[in-house]
């Protein structure tokens, strides 16, 4: 056993009977498992989060494909190490040798990048199989991506990450079963609950806790994993769910949900100014005429988050999230607006009834601008007209 390899690398399965999770994926007959066992795999996208098993199912890939297996980072490897490869499986194809290309974190590819790939995997020289933690719509390029399978991995849950601890704690010759560990059920849980579905994440908190010290206490395990790392990606797709999750919980009035995402974003690093600036727009947007002091109180929390930042600025969100949630709600406003924007996109440039417009110059009074207006506060306006004639009794709201 090579201890300096990783525990997290040594303990990778390199069958499917051995892989932890994913059964809707890798199930007997699903199309992915039968491609793999008959070693004849498309061009393909794992998409999932850290440590839910993307680079194993490659790595098992490797091990039943006849294909030469070429495994690639994104991260180090550009246009020059890709021509390398492009080369190489065009000797492989006149060979009759099928070459199979894994490019791991494929989303740190510009587009100039993906494109190179394209012509190859058109022509059938190489087979892509990319691994993502990103939303691949929104960082693989169409092109690409309609010449893919995407598959998703879900995250593990706490019963397949004990299962893959316990493995690699009884495991002589790969794990850690020729250890004499001290370490009761609780810690193994906390470890596993730690990981947040990341398997590599799991393995290397019980790595170090190991080299640390062989009886593994609940306040080793804190000590090393120091803080639970919330899994939040402020540029990527987690950033958006989550803010729509927080704006639904609220429309719906759940402050108790609207409070967890709200701590979600908060606690992984998102910039309090961006959630204000949200609920600014929710108060005018789905609270609006129904209780108008909800935009003020939005505002005046969006004012207190740019003088005091966080942590102080975590209550005064608090609240306002609480605040909306239980406010009666209205869309009149924003409905209103878009009808009202609808009307002006397709009738154009309608003109302005004549008594409605001003008349400063003596030119423009003798062209009737403002004649036969009625002042409101002084006259009865109830016949008076206010749209254009095109207009006339439009209802918006």
């Amino acid at each position: 056993m090579n201890t300096q390899t990783p525990l997290a690398d040594r303990m990778r399965p390199e069958k499917l009977e051995n892989f932890y999770g994913q059964e809707e994926l890798i199930g007997q007959d699903s199309f992915l498992r039968q491609s793999i066992e008959n070693g004849e795999v498309p061009s393909m996208i794992f998409w999932g989060p850290p440590g839910s098993g993307k680079t194993t199912l490659a790595n098992i890939i490797a091990q039943k494909t006849k294909s030469d297996f070429i495994q690639m980072s994104a991260v180090t490897s550009g246009i020059k190490e890709l021509r390398s490869v492009i080369e190489h499986a065009k000797q492989n194809k006149r060979l009759g040798t099928s070459t199979i290309l894994f490019l791991d974190e494929i989303h740190r590819w510009n587009k100039s990048q993906q494109d190179a790939l394209l012509p190859h995997v058109e022509k059938g020289v190489i087979t892509i199989v990319g691994a993502t933690t990103e939303n691949p719509s929104f960082e693989v390029n169409s092109a690409l991506l309609s010449r893919a399978r995407v598959f998703v991995l879900h995250r593990l849950n706490e019963k397949e990450i004990l299962d893959i601890l316990n493995n690699a704690l009884k495991d002589e010759k790969k794990g850690l079963g020729n250890q004499k560990i001290k370490m009761g059920k609780d810690v193994l849980h906390l470890i596993a609950h730690l990981s947040n579905g990341d398997a590599r994440s799991a393995l290397n908190t019980l790595e170090i806790c190991v080299k640390q010290n062989k009886e593994i206490t609940p306040e080793l395990v804190k000590q090393v994993v120091q803080k639970s790392h919330l899994q939040y990606d402020k540029a990527g797709e987690q950033h958006y769910n989550i803010i729509s999750a927080l704006h639904k919980s609220i429309r719906g009035g759940n402050a108790h949900a609207g409070l967890y995402w709200l701590a979600r974003m908060l606690e992984a690093g998102e910039d309090p100014l961006y959630i204000a600036r949200r609920l600014l727009r929710f108060a005018a947007e789905d609270v609006g005429v129904a209780d108008n002091f909800a935009t003020v109180l939005a505002n005046s929390v969006f004012d207190t988050c740019k003088k005091l930042g966080m942590p102080e600025c975590n209550v005064h969100l608090s609240q306002l999230v609480i605040y909306l949630a239980n406010t009666k709600k209205s869309i009149a406003a924003y409905q209103g607006y878009k009808n009202a924007k609808k009307d002006a996109e397709e009738h154009g440039n309608l003109g302005v009834p004549l008594h409605l417009r001003n008349a400063p110059t003596k030119l423009m009074k003798d062209l009737d601008y403002g004649k036969n207006y009625k002042y409101t506060p002084l006259e009865d306006d109830s016949n008076q007209k206010y749209f254009p004639e095109e207009l006339k009794g439009k209802k918006y709201f």
